[in-house]
């Protein structure tokens, strides 16, 4: 099986891998921001989005901690651009269970480079990321919305677990939403970003390989040098202004 990580023995943030993650991180802070809730089987603030997809791509191509920049830079520019309206503490959740997905498929993929050691990563980060998942529901963002937004009381949630699933208690609202919500929820997202990258994964390393030939010649003159940053400028610039449109064409959709 061909070797597609990238850098080889060049530095590690080379001019390559920044411009790659760039792109990557553009495209995945696009469908974070995209992201929508399926209210007739999931609770409404368990939103669905694809942005497991560029991160688990740069992951492969790039290697783990590649694919966890990737996943923190899409909060970040979400952050910058739409705010939060969690405290930060779910956008805090999601770098995790974002990490906790792509780390250990990377590092994986990274000791067997191979379709099935791509396979099994992507089977045991989506193990990971789940399970964290049920965790982080259970032991801190439950209690901490219930509190922080609700006072305290846990009518409002009941009555929205209770309209998904029937008569929910306090006594049952863990067993429903846990395992009848956030479980489903997350293997679902983890299912769908599997089904997706599988196919394309190794096609878009060796795009970025024959890139990283054409962008790392042996020798790289001062003008070439310049000429280089001039074009990641470029690229930042354009990406930006991307994200930016996407946020206002989403913020109008919600509007009318």
């Amino acid at each position: 099986m061909q070797n597609t990580q990238v850098a080889g023995g060049a530095k590690y943030f080379s001019s390559t891998r920044i411009a790659v993650i760039a792109v990557l991180s553009a495209i995945a802070a696009v469908l974070y921001i995209l992201k929508f809730p399926i209210s007739v089987i999931f609770p409404s603030w368990l939103e669905l989005n694809f942005s497991d997809i560029p991160a688990l791509i740069g992951t492969f191509a790039l290697g783990p901690a590649s694919g966890a920049i990737i996943v923190a830079v899409k909060i970040v520019l979400e952050l910058l651009f739409t705010g939060t309206t969690t405290v930060f503490v779910g956008d805090f959740a999601d770098l995790i269970l974002g990490c906790a997905f792509v780390v250990p498929a990377g590092l994986i993929y990274k000791h067997n480079r191979t379709f099935k050691g791509a396979l099994i990563g992507l089977i045991v980060g989506a193990v990971c990321s789940t399970a964290l998942g049920i965790l982080a529901n259970w032991l801190i963002l439950v209690p901490f919305y219930m509190q922080f937004f609700f006072g305290g009381s846990w009518e409002p949630l009941l009555s929205i677990m209770s309209a998904i699933f029937g008569e929910v208690t306090r006594e049952t609202f863990y067993t429903f939403y846990l395992w009848c919500s956030v479980l489903p929820f997350n293997a679902l997202r983890c299912i769908i970003a599997i089904i997706v990258v599988l196919p394309v994964y190794k096609h878009i390393s060796r795009v970025i390989n024959r890139l990283n030939a054409r962008l790392t010649p042996k020798e790289r003159t001062e003008e070439q040098t310049k000429k280089l940053n001039l074009r990641l400028i470029i690229i930042g610039v354009v990406l930006l202004t991307i994200i930016a449109a996407v946020i206002l064409l989403n913020f109008f959709l919600k509007l009318y």
